[in-house]
């Protein structure tokens, strides 16, 4: 039976995925009904946790985005590439790394990839070279910041085996950096020196691409006390979540069952988060209504839609299963445990989010004897974002290069983006799995 019930999860799972955006979440409510009217099995915990967490994070970041204080975030980004052009390969991934770790989310992207296009084409730069890898650090870097979507899933999910957001971080933010200076360095050398790329040179002479002394005058926006208030204050938010996590003791006690328990750090991170938006809004004279207006909440909401289809559709599956699941395919989990970090790197590229992929994999795997370690080890897995080029900030950095290197090949697949993404996946978990396994 559990067979016939994965085929139905997984179909409506490539339903959704091929419909796309929020058609994940209501895909996934099919799998429910057929699971739970068709089969007879007993419903799943629906994953009030993550959607309770996540949405806590998506209002602050959104009331950041109303402040001004993202496109203020993006002007030092600018500042920052345009120091030091020459070297752009590697720094350009290094502050798309920084900034999506201080955003915890992949939007600001869009504002630094057109400033990198530019500034590595005046300076002789192939820009292929630091626009592939960029965008790749920025989907790194959501699995190692303290408040990105996805990592509040995963920590919800680790939180009743004792894992701690110190630890996810201790594993995950030097393993996704050296996997994006991995990446960096192979993607410095991709293809031929811009003045010497005949493609190049043909496109220029027909009026297709852009020459390379071609300047782009970008205009500096003013800001001021406001938008710099909603940055620190957003900042600061970041620093007491990091905090209550490394030191516990600051979280409070109370008594459950004549037991002395812990606030759990879920909860320490949504109310801070409640708090903290109030503040931002308060302080930076944000309109309340233009929060809901933002692109950052309603790509948020849609998020949180899905995951919490994804994820009860998912755990429903396991909790009917795990006889069958710890009994016969925990074995093969367990002598190659890099099969589970291979699933959920094509599942995250099929439907283009790392929350919604642990949100649909992480009780399955944890099911299978995966240990806690080892699923914070396999985390940068999830960001196979790249691997089909439809997803937005790919998109996004084929149009912004006016030179046409960055590109999509005959083959499709064949695209910028894939093997400077690959290399850093692949030294990134393997990073990760070696740190889990020292540290944790």
């Amino acid at each position: 039976m559990f067979w016939l019930e994965l085929i139905v999860v997984l179909g409506m799972l490539l339903v959704g995925a091929r419909v796309g955006g929020i058609f994940l979440g209501m895909s996934s409510g099919v799998s429910l009904a057929v699971l739970i009217f068709g089969f007879g099995c007993t419903p799943g915990k629906p994953p009030i946790d993550v959607v309770m967490i996540i949405m806590a994070v998506v209002v602050t970041v959104s009331v950041l985005q109303a402040s001004g204080g993202m496109d203020y975030l993006i002007q030092v980004a600018i500042r920052m590439l345009r120091s030091n052009p020459k070297r752009i390969s590697i720094y350009a991934p290094l502050i798309s790394w920084l900034f999506t770790f201080m955003c915890g989310t992949g939007y600001i992207a869009y504002g630094i990839l057109p400033v990198i296009a530019e500034v590595s084409r005046e300076a002789g730069v192939r820009p292929e070279r630091p626009i592939s890898i960029s965008v790749i650090a920025s989907q790194q870097a959501i699995t190692a910041c303290p408040i990105s979507a996805a990592t509040v899933a995963l920590l919800s999910f680790l939180v009743p085996v004792n894992i701690s957001l110190i630890d996810i971080l201790l594993v995950c933010v030097p393993a996704t950096l050296i996997g994006v200076l991995a990446g960096a360095l192979y993607a410095s050398r991709m293809g031929a020196e811009l003045a010497e790329d005949p493609a190049y040179l043909a496109r220029v002479a027909a009026g297709d691409a852009a020459p390379i002394h071609e300047k782009t005058d970008f205009q500096e926006k003013t800001f001021g006390r406001r938008e710099k208030t909603a940055v620190a204050l957003y900042i600061l938010a970041t620093v007491m979540v990091v905090a209550f996590g490394i030191f516990p003791e600051l979280r409070p006690t109370y008594m459950v069952s004549g037991e002395e328990t812990v606030l759990p750090m879920t909860m320490t991170i949504e109310i801070i988060m409640m708090i903290m938006a109030g503040v931002i809004l308060l302080a930076a004279k944000v309109d309340v209504y233009s929060v809901i207006e933002q692109s950052v909440f309603k790509q948020g909401l849609m998020g949180v839609y899905c995951i919490f289809g994804l994820a009860w559709a998912g755990d429903t599956l396991v909790e009917n299963n795990l006889a069958f699941l710890q009994g016969g395919a925990q074995d093969i989990v367990m002598a190659h445990p890099w099969v589970f970090a291979l699933v959920l790197f094509f599942l995250s590229s099929l439907i283009l989010s790392q929350a919604g992929t642990l949100g649909a994999l992480a009780p399955l795997g944890l099911s299978l004897g995966i240990s806690a370690p080892m699923m914070i080890g396999m985390f940068p897995a999830v960001s196979g974002l790249f691997f089909i080029p439809s997803y937005a900030t790919v998109l996004a950095g084929i149009a912004f290069d006016r030179t046409g290197t960055t590109c999509i090949g005959k083959y499709v697949f064949n695209h910028s983006f894939m093997l400077p993404g690959l290399i850093t996946c692949t030294v990134s978990v393997a990073i990760g799995l070696g740190l889990a396994g020292m540290l944790l």
